[in-house]
């Protein structure tokens, strides 16, 4: 009886706890039916600007480097040992100033001899010139034979030509000895010395001992594509008659980004093509009267051939560049993005001229671009106006790169 019982109560007790449990489960599911899903997470915000149309000055820039407007080598023209460099290296120098002095007196020695042997030459001639002037009479009279009379004239006439030959020695040496002083061809400035006081020149040739530089004004070189060329010539004719004959000012951007202050101009053309580079040399000539500028620098000239009208412009960083393939991010009416392949032209200050690919009614995203995708529903907010760069503009690189 007793066993019956407890097996009773156990059953109830078991019976009540499932029936808790399958409670807590319907209420627990009821809660989460009642819960609302999380909303949807709000359309990316980007930054748009609007494509601007201007008139914008196409140049064209040509890298290069600059050289003396006469480089003149300094060369001993007779042997001899150096007794003194008579310029501060790097200095300016100036027309007929004395650079070096080769020791004198080996040619004063050898003028000395051949003065003598000149001296020597006039006296064995005016005795020929005697013997003539005597035979003469006696010949004509039939007193001496004609053949004394033409040994005579002969030994005269040799006489002579020994004196212009001694006489030219002289002349010879005295150039020399005029060499030892080594002067400045030209007012320019001199470079570092390549020999010292002591050392010997001119043996077996004319050694190089410095280079003076005229650099007021400054020649700048640079190379010119054989269709840059063709495009820069096309070109010519209209930008002397824009200009009423007058040169196209050039600029030069130096190393650092600066200008020089003096514009220049095309000074010359080189004759032909370089075979090995397939460019054109191009010779620009700029005044430079504070000796800023010396030769072996490297810059870049820039000038105006033509003017873009009503170019569209959009900013740089809005352009993307995947190898030779330019796109654009625009935002329609509808917010939705599309990619656009677009034609880019030459650069202008913080802008980049689009040729092609855009109709100049649509707005730009500016930032934000790399998480877009193509017909995304976006966010549009104005970009802030950013301040020109205030660089002239500047032709894109060829495919492959320059």
């Amino acid at each position: 009886m007793g066993r019956t019982t407890r097996a009773h109560v156990g059953g109830a007790w078991a019976r009540r706890a499932m029936a808790v449990a399958v409670l807590g489960v319907g209420v627990m599911a009821a809660a989460c039916e009642d819960k609302a899903p999380p909303p949807a997470p709000p359309p990316p915000e980007v930054l748009v600007t609007s494509i601007v149309r201007r008139d914008v000055p196409i140049p064209m820039e040509l890298v290069g480097q600059t050289r003396g407007f006469q480089d003149v080598e300094i060369r001993a023209r007779v042997e001899g040992f150096l007794d003194i460099v008579g310029f501060l290296e790097g200095s300016i120098v100036h027309r007929g100033q004395v650079l070096y002095r080769i020791d004198r007196k080996p040619l004063e020695a050898s003028l000395a001899n051949v003065t003598a042997e000149l001296a020597t030459a006039q006296a064995r001639y005016e005795k020929t010139q005697n013997d003539v002037k005597r035979l003469q009479p006696l010949a004509a009279r039939q007193a001496v034979s004609a053949q004394e009379l033409d040994n005579a004239l002969a030994a005269a006439e040799a006489a002579r030509t020994q004196v212009e030959a001694r006489r030219a020695d002289v002349q010879r040496v005295s150039l020399d000895l005029g060499y030892t002083n080594v002067t400045s061809p030209i007012d320019g400035l001199a470079g570092t010395t390549l020999v010292k006081a002591g050392s010997l020149v001119g043996r077996g040739e004319s050694t190089l001992l410095t280079t003076v530089s005229q650099i007021d004004p400054i020649l700048f070189r640079a190379g010119i594509s054989e269709a840059e060329y063709l495009r820069l010539s096309r070109r010519a004719e209209e930008l002397r008659a824009a200009r009423h004959g007058e040169k196209v000012p050039i600029d030069l951007v130096l190393a650092d980004g600066s200008v020089h202050p003096h514009k220049g101009y095309l000074d010359a053309i080189e004759r032909a093509i370089d075979a090995t580079t397939g460019t054109l040399s191009l010779q620009f000539r700029f005044p430079n009267p504070g000796g800023l500028i010396r030769p072996g620098q490297y810059g870049r000239a820039q000038f105006v051939i033509e003017s873009r009208q009503g170019a569209m412009l959009v900013p740089q960083q809005a352009v993307q560049q995947l190898q030779n393939q330019y796109n654009v991010v625009t935002v329609g009416s509808d917010n939705k993005v599309a990619f656009k392949t677009v034609t880019v032209g030459p650069k202008f200050e913080n802008l980049w001229i689009v040729e092609s690919g855009l109709t100049g009614s649509e707005q730009v995203v500016v930032a934000g671009l790399q998480r877009l995708r193509d017909g995304m529903v976006v966010r549009t907010k104005p970009a802030p106006a950013a301040a020109p760069a205030g660089a002239a503009p500047s032709a894109p690189a060829p495919a492959g790169g320059r």
